[in-house]
């Protein structure tokens, strides 16, 4: 989301005087701010003259650059370039510690951006499937034998792209990744392994004859070898000749090295993971299929579905097929969208009902993420019923030997992976096995709801204002007296850098919402929040001057990012007696930040005023 950020980023560090120049970095809701080695070395005026910089403040011992309401995304690339942050990533490998989050963090980097590819390519052989099946493409026929490689091209040629992708998260070249890849997959040895004949290099080391097509283990095994490999070649050859010789060496070693003992070594490791899963398949096979069925959003939650996934595309690799991951999954995604229909069927509150509604179906298609995180997992009880069901419907799948020919899908879609092999056998098993992981989950899922749709407050209607607040208008969320903007103790502010407004100093400490709308920013130190009035007016409440420097201490927010409130609604409470401790100013500041798009923005004048006064109106 932060990548469009990326050069703001770059220039505003190098206008403070480098990484190196940076002790500390954080940021408020509106300005980035740094300490600094040498605040000499801080080159204002290049900061001022950024596009995207409202404005730089010296301010409290620390360098300011005043960015705006979307500074966190430019924080998040900012992060990554200072020491010991996104620089991390570029540390020795030695200083690195393995974990299982490493390991998970390995496979999901290398398995995760082939996913379009297999599902594409998936998605063809389930068509060619099901024109075989009703007998519109004769499989002896050319486009059978067409549509069968434009299938099979992917699957056929997955070293290659996993070459890419391990070569990329090795960080090491991602052609002569592939092209090692190349080696190994080449006709010439397809040749010498179907001859069967024994192969000698230079007639005295051994060629392990082994056709290295689809196969996975061994190709990431060569890349992780081959990564030390060239850079060791890169630092010991001549920069003059480096571009020739590290190629040519980076060839001949790991031609010989793939093809001699880490292929051989990588499909060993591959034939026994074809053990494992045949043995599962057959003595076993509703075990994974219940787990992952039953435990997926658990473990999508913590990120070991990354680690579980790349399973399936192995045992498919190895045996043409997979039981370990498709049909647990399918089912898995099938109940959490019935468990949101469910909750949007039986909830009484208009948001949640939409929720329901929206994210459910897009579960149903095999998107979970916004149900899970959304809804069932808020919920609870939704998440249990989602839970059961998947297990009951991925025992059924289990039980009967339910596999997938094809990666792809996870939603209801994805039932035309399961046609294979000259059966629909698979096909009518999974439609049956989602039909229960439904059924369950519906039956638990209402029930549960009997119970905790009941513990919420019998009437979720959306509240109404607690005053009315005229269109295109700005009332006062707290008590006290109007500052005139020139006169709040923050030159930002002050300047109208950051739009139009006024300060109001408080008599108490509750700010309410001075609109209807939506919360759109929440500080993380809830000394800020940021609002959308329905009418497209776009707001920042600014509890004191500097208060981020009590990181939180003081502040309750009482509303969330993303959040629909009503005019009058209480937003946060703060604790001025800590804030007058802490040394800074607490008056509330509230900016028009998108005062541009208007003609006129008119601001009360200085007087008392109470909540719901009306203090800024803009006018186009």
């Amino acid at each position: 989301m932060s990548k469009q950020y990326e050069q703001l980023a770059a220039n505003v560090v190098k206008g403070v005087g480098g990484p190196e120049n940076i002790t500390a970095a954080r940021h408020c809701q509106t300005r980035l701010r740094f300490n600094l080695t040498d605040y000499g070395k801080a080159d204002k005026a290049a900061l001022n003259a950024l596009d995207g910089v409202a404005q730089v403040v010296e301010s409290g011992g620390m360098l300011q650059v005043v960015i705006g309401l979307h500074v966190k995304d430019v924080f998040e690339e900012v992060e990554k370039l200072l020491p010991n942050k996104g620089g991390a990533a570029d540390a020795p490998a030695e200083k690195r510690k393995f974990s299982l989050n490493t390991l998970i963090d390995f496979i999901s980097s290398v398995f995760q951006p082939i996913i379009p590819a297999l599902s594409g390519a998936g998605m063809v052989k389930a068509l060619l499937a099901l024109l075989v099946t009703f007998h519109l493409v004769d499989n002896q026929s050319q486009t059978y034998y067409i549509l069968n490689f434009f299938a099979d091209g992917t699957f056929a040629f997955l070293p290659m792209l996993l070459a890419y992708t391990t070569a990329k998260k090795m960080k090491c070249n991602v052609i002569l990744a592939m092209g090692t890849a190349a080696i190994m997959l080449h006709s010439s040895w397809g040749a010498l392994v179907a001859a069967g004949d024994p192969v000698n290099f230079f007639g005295v080391i051994p060629f392990r004859l082994v056709s290295y097509t689809s196969s996975v283990i061994p190709i990431i095994l060569v890349i992780l070898v081959q990564a030390v490999v060239e850079k060791w070649l890169d630092r010991i050859i001549p920069k003059s000749v480096n571009l020739v010789f590290v190629p040519m060496f980076t060839f001949l070693m790991m031609g010989t090295l793939s093809l001699s003992v880490l292929g051989p070594i990588g499909s060993y490791v591959g034939e026994g993971l074809g053990v494992v899963f045949d043995w599962l398949s057959t003595n076993a096979s509703w075990a994974p299929a219940v787990l992952i069925g039953g435990l997926l959003p658990v473990m999508v939650m913590f990120g070991l579905h990354h680690g579980v996934a790349p399973l399936g595309s192995m045992q498919m690799a190895s045996l043409g097929y997979d039981s370990i991951f498709g049909p647990g999954c399918v089912c898995s995604n099938i109940a959490q969208g019935v468990a949101a229909l469910v909750v949007a069927v039986r909830t009484k509150d208009s948001k949640t009902k939409q929720t329901g509604y929206s994210s459910g179906v897009t579960a149903l298609m095999g998107i979970t993420e916004p149900v899970l995180y959304g809804l069932n997992l808020p919920k609870k009880y939704p998440l249990a019923g989602a839970m059961i069901g998947g297990g009951l419907g991925g025992l059924y799948a289990g039980v009967t030997h339910t596999h997938r020919f094809a990666t792809g899908s996870s939603g209801i879609p994805a039932v035309l992976l399961y046609i294979g092999d000259d059966t629909m056998t698979y096909f009518y098993n999974i439609i049956i096995a989602l039909l229960i992981s439904a059924a369950a989950t519906a039956v638990v899922t209402f029930l549960l709801s009997l119970k905790f749709e009941k513990a919420e407050p019998a009437a979720e209607e959306e509240a109404a204002p607690v005053f009315e607040v005229p269109a295109n208008t700005v009332a006062a969320p707290v008590e006290g007296t109007v500052v005139p903007m020139e006169e709040i103790p923050d030159e930002t502010f002050s300047a109208g850098v950051l739009g139009q407004g006024l300060g109001i100093q408080p008599v108490n400490g509750e700010v309410v919402a001075p609109f209807s709308g939506t919360v759109t920013q929440v500080a993380d130190t809830g000394h800020a929040i940021g609002l959308a009035s329905r009418d497209g007016l776009e707001l920042l409440i600014h509890v004191g001057v500097d208060t981020v420097e009590m990181n939180g201490t003081g502040f309750t927010p009482k509303v969330k990012e993303g959040d629909t409130v009503q005019a009058g609604q209480l937003l946060l409470t703060f604790d001025r007696k800590a804030i007058a401790a802490a040394g800074h100013p607490d008056v509330v500041v509230i900016m028009l930040t998108n005062a541009d798009d208007y003609g006129k923005v008119t601001c009360a004048p200085a007087g008392e005023v109470k909540p719901g006064a009306q203090i800024i109106h803009a006018e186009n």
